[in-house]
Parts: structure tokens; C-alpha cells; sequence
């Protein structure tokens, strides 16, 4: 069976090391213009569209369910973070895949086969919040510009990370586009006040997936044994 896991689905979705993959960036580029907004007034407008910022650093720990769709079969995970620490549990006919990040180190465990998480990448996780969202920084970010995409105007972020269309009228991110990964959001979910995406298109490493969130529970159901 083809390995299907999608290694850290929520750092692929907000915050992708790598540049954009060129193939994908010059298909969705369109003619642009820089914009009167600020890499900063981007990101609050964003903040303020999923419920506000502070509302969201107030958020300690999540359980989000989600089902993948993914070369015809349908996978079930369930994350769990508090903190910087995750675990990721993916199940598929009868077999379970883990990822788990405990604040300092992390494997994962693809059918009795455990690998380390690399050196490189546990800088960055050490950063890592319950809210994804939270890794966007305006310093990042040298300018914006407007682009038109899929009929609507986006403002552009760009970067080594790669390249990121938060919607002009919402202000919501709506696509990225990462060397190892590329992410369309195609609905939000609201959940105690805040929303979260709830449904996404991933494409990366030759891989489409489907992903759609079926339950979020917040500051609540998670402690520090999870990730032992």
C-alpha cells in the first residue's frame, strides 16, 4: 500500500519551510497590483475574521477529529495538542499511523515502522501553537499585493515560506501554495466563537487528499500524559 500519511498537516496548512513550488505558483498567478495594506493589517484582519486574537491565543489545548479521502480510502485522525505537543493518530483498515511531537522531541509510527522527526524540522514545532493560525507574523512578509483568483480578489503574503490568498472581502485564508504542500480551503467551521477551517484540498508529493473536520473540542479532554 502506498504511504498515505500527511506528516504535519497543520504546518504544511499555515506555515511550509520550504518555497513555493513553481509549477503550482505560476498556475495561479494572475496579474498584481500592491495593495494600501500592510503584511500586519492582513494578518489582523485574519485574526479578527476567525474571532479575534486574543480569543484565539487563549486557546490552551485541542482535540480536532478529521476524515481524509485519499486514493479511493477514507482515513480517520484525531490530533491532539497542547501546547507545542501533538499527537496525531490516523487510522486505516484496522491499522494505525502516529505522529507525536512531546515539546523537545517526536517519531512517527507508520504501521510498527517508528522514525524519528528530524533535527531540523523540531525548531520550528518548538514554536508551535494549538491554533495554527498563530505562526503567521507580519514581519515575514516584505509587502502585499492584490491578485485575482478563482473570480475574487486576494491579498497576496509571499514569502520564503511560501505563498499565501487571504480573501479581500472575509479576509480568511483561502489557499496556500508551499514546496510540500499546497492547501485550498474550500468552508469554515465555528466552534465556541472561533473558526477553524473545516474543510480543505491538499495536494502534495504527488498526493490529493480531502480533508473535512468533523468535530473541534477546545480547553478541554487533553493533559501532558497524551503525548508520552
Amino acid at each position: 500500500m502506498k504511504k498515505i500519511i500527511i506528516p504535519f498537516f497543520c504546518a504544511v496548512l499555515f506555515s511550509v519551510p520550504a518555497a513555493a513550488q513553481k509549477k503550482d505558483a505560476a498556475s495561479a498567478k494572475t496579474e498584481a497590483v500592491n495593495s494600501k495594506l500592510t503584511a500586519k493589517d492582513v494578518l489582523d484582519n485574519y485574526f479578527k475574521a476567525l474571532g479575534g486574537k486574543d480569543k484565539l491565543e487563549a486557546v490552551k489545548s485541542m482535540i480536532t477529529d478529521n476524515t481524509m479521502t485519499a486514493q479511493g480510502m477514507e482515513i480517520t485522525m484525531t490530533t491532539r495538542k497542547l501546547g507545542n505537543k501533538f499527537k496525531s493518530v490516523q487510522s486505516l483498515m484496522g491499522q494505525q499511523m502516529v505522529q507525536l511531537f512531546d515539546g523537545e522531541k517526536g517519531y512517527f509510527d507508520q504501521m510498527g515502522k517508528k522514525t524519528d522527526i528530524p533535527a531540523e524540522k523540531i525548531a520550528e514545532l518548538k514554536k508551535g501553537k494549538p491554533v495554527d493560525a498563530l505562526a503567521f507574523e507580519g514581519a515575514s512578509f516584505q509587502n502585499v499585493t492584490v491578485e485575482k483568483l478563482d473570480g475574487k480578489d486576494y491579498n497576496l503574503l509571499s514569502s520564503d515560506k511560501g505563498k499565501f490568498y487571504f480573501d479581500a472581502a472575509t479576509g480568511l485564508l483561502y489557499k496556500t501554495l508551499a514546496g510540500e504542500g499546497n492547501i485550498t480551503v474550500k468552508s469554515y467551521m465555528t466552534v465556541d466563537g472561533l473558526k477553524f477551517p473545516a474543510e480543505v484540498d491538499a495536494e502534495g508529493g504527488g498526493q490529493k487528499v480531502n480533508i473535512k473536520t468533523t468535530k473541534i473540542v477546545i480547553n478541554s479532554g487533553v493533559t501532558d500524559a497524551d503525548f508520552k
